[in-house]
This record gives C-alpha cells, sequence and structure tokens, in this order.
C-alpha cells in the first residue's frame, strides 16, 4: 500500500470523523496547531514495529507538550486478534522503557469491537479507523485537556449518541 494513501485516508479520518464529528474535542486544537504527527510503519513483523513504536515514543517525549503521535500499521494487523496481541506488547515494552505516566496510547482499527457488543454496533465505531494505529499521547497533554473539559467521563456516552443519532449509513458515507 502506498504511504501517500494511507497518510491521505487517515487525514481524511480525522477531519470528517474525529474532528468533524467532534469524537475527540481536544483533536481539533492539536490539528490546527499541527502537533499531529503520523508516522506510517509497513512492517508485518511486531517486533519490527515494536522498534519503530520506541523511536517515535523517545522523539514524543522532547516533543511540545501537545504532541501526539499516530503510529499506522496498514500491513500484518488486519485481523483484529493480531493488532490486539501487538497492542498489548506496546503497552507492556512503553511500560518496560520507562514511559509509563509519560506517555499513554490509544488503540483505533478498522475492526476494532468492544467486548459485548454485536460487529456491527455503532459504538464500535468510536475506536474504528481506516487502518490499525497506535496512537501515541502524551499524559501530561491528555491530563490538561481532561481537567480543561466540563464533562470528561460523558465524552465516550455523548460519541455513542452521536453516532447513533447520525446511522451507519452516514457515516459510511462520511468515511468514503
Amino acid at each position: 500500500m502506498k504511504i501517500d494513501t494511507v497518510i491521505l485516508d487517515i487525514n481524511r479520518w480525522m477531519e470528517s470523523v474525529v474532528v468533524g464529528l467532534n469524537l475527540c474535542p481536544f483533536a481539533g486544537a492539536v490539528r490546527r496547531k499541527e502537533l499531529v504527527k503520523i508516522t506510517v510503519c509497513t512492517e508485518r513483523l511486531p517486533e519490527s514495529c515494536l522498534q519503530t513504536l520506541i523511536v517515535e515514543a523517545n522523539q514524543l517525549e522532547l516533543a511540545d507538550e501537545d504532541a501526539t503521535t499516530l503510529l499506522i500499521l496498514p500491513d500484518g494487523f488486519e485481523k483484529f486478534d493480531d493488532y490486539l496481541d501487538l497492542l498489548a506488547l506496546s503497552e507492556a515494552l512503553l511500560e518496560d522503557r520507562g514511559f509509563d505516566g509519560i506517555l499513554q496510547l490509544a488503540s483505533f482499527h478498522p475492526q476494532y469491537q468492544f467486548a459485548g457488543t454485536d460487529v456491527d454496533d455503532v459504538s464500535n465505531w468510536t475506536n474504528r479507523a481506516p487502518y490499525p494505529v497506535l496512537h501515541l499521547l502524551k499524559e501530561s497533554s491528555v491530563s490538561k485537556a481532561v481537567e480543561s473539559h466540563s464533562d470528561p467521563g460523558r465524552i465516550p456516552e455523548r460519541n455513542v449518541k452521536t453516532l447513533e443519532e447520525l446511522g451507519l449509513p452516514a457515516l459510511l458515507k462520511l468515511l468514503n
């Protein structure tokens, strides 16, 4: 897959869904400040992806407080279970490398499915992206954003309501 296509697809998803539907009320400001780094890792082996993750984590630690990194994995992790295995390894590696309390991961996947939901449940789309994504965030930035929000605990519930009101056909149209 061409890297330019992957980046274009991710940018379109961020603009139309993440920012456009306000699923992340903090994303728009970070995008406007150009603090979202997109890295495409075309490796298929978990070990190679984990090496890229650590390089990105080291760079993000030194970056602006509000900076964030999307590590896109377009090849090799199409199966959700394979992605979840990589996510678990990624979290353990970040902790092992001393990033606990400094960085955190958010996860997105084209087949994302919350436990206890049907595969077609619209709530799953709050964490679906065109490609598997490991989203590195600075905990200090997350804390600051959460503190500035009037009711951060209701964001997931609000997102599901937004997607339910929009409906799956309209959401799919947005993505295409």
